[in-house]
């Protein structure tokens, strides 16, 4: 089939490459600017270098909503669009312009966890499995029919770098897999049940500090979530901003209020959290390894030389 591909970023480029070694034509790649947005800038490989590389037509938009796009599109002909990691709407007239409609390829299990960042989201919420879905697009985001979905589970001390690593390897071929049965003209396709639905917005630098009221559990996988090369999670001691890169939940149960920097234990700073840490019922986050502003990783043994004192939200 003759294959439009829309896509940005890491996932964009592993998708193209599994597009070009299959046995379908790319006949045009459409593909964002390259963004300042921290979340963008993390798995960055070059759509654009790589279409460049096979001899393939590459457009650059931020919105695929013009003339000139819409006059290559129909140029090019396509049987099928992908659309990979686009950040932005695509209009009716692009997605419904192939003659076997749009595939979008989205790295969550649909329905829950459509938008942003659905790793991070997943892992911060505790879900057991994350994956990929390949679903046809219609005019709302994120929920058009399923073709086919590819779960992986989720480890006890999984980072989403780790999460990142496992469903990057479904792209291609969840990809290749549903052209196929596109091709062999299927179309009993599974609707998303609506009722569980979830959209998350782009996370942004206040998705990643540091609420002391949330459990030890919470703040475990937060920590997790925020996992290198991501922003890390973050918190203010004496008025700094301190980055937590490493943590977990604490053996032993702690009371008192939440964020008092408590005890240590082992390798670990234990920093009491939860609404309820009054009652000492609950665990603590036990932080292994911070990084200061300045970029400066530390032992949490070598950072917090006394206890006593406070963690915050904000500067104090």
């Amino acid at each position: 089939m003759r294959i439009v591909m829309f896509g940005y970023q890491t996932w964009g480029h592993r998708t193209l490459q599994a597009l070009l070694a299959s046995v379908h034509e790319v006949t045009l790649v459409v593909t964002h600017p390259a963004s300042d947005h921290p979340y963008e800038r993390i798995w960055g490989d070059s759509v654009a270098d790589l279409a460049a590389a096979h001899g393939v037509d590459v457009l650059i938009r931020d919105r695929p909503d013009d003339e000139e796009l819409l006059d290559a599109l129909k140029r090019a002909e396509p049987d099928v669009i992908v659309a990979t990691n686009w950040r932005t709407w695509i209009p009716p007239r692009i997605f419904e312009l192939p003659r076997l409609g749009t595939l979008n390829v989205h790295d969550s299990l649909l329905p829950a966890y459509g938008g942003f960042s659905p790793l991070i989201w997943a892992l911060i919420n505790g879900e057991p499995e994350v994956g990929v879905t390949a679903h046809m697009m219609d005019g709302e985001l994120d929920a058009g029919d399923i073709v086919l979905q590819r779960a992986v589970a989720v480890g006890p001390r999984d980072t989403t770098t780790d999460l990142f690593h496992k469903t990057l390897e479904l792209f291609g071929p969840i990809t290749v897999d549903a052209l196929a049965l596109i091709a062999s003209g299927r179309t009993d396709w599974t609707p998303q049940d609506r009722s569980r639905a979830s959209f998350f917005h782009k996370r942004s630098d206040e998705d990643s500090r540091i609420d002391w009221t949330w459990s030890a559990e919470e703040l475990d996988r937060l920590v997790r979530a925020q996992s290198d090369p991501y922003p890390n999670a973050f918190t203010y001691h004496k008025g700094q901003r301190l980055r937590i890169v490493a943590a977990s939940v604490s053996e032993g149960r702690y009371g008192g209020t939440p964020g008092r920097i408590f005890i240590r234990e082992g390798d670990a700073v234990v920093i009491v959290a939860g609404a309820e840490a009054r009652r000492g019922t609950g665990h603590g986050l036990a932080i292994e390894r911070v990084r200061t502003d300045d970029g400066t990783e530390l032992a949490a043994l070598d950072y917090f030389r006394t206890m006593g004192g406070y963690l915050t939200g904000r500067p104090q």
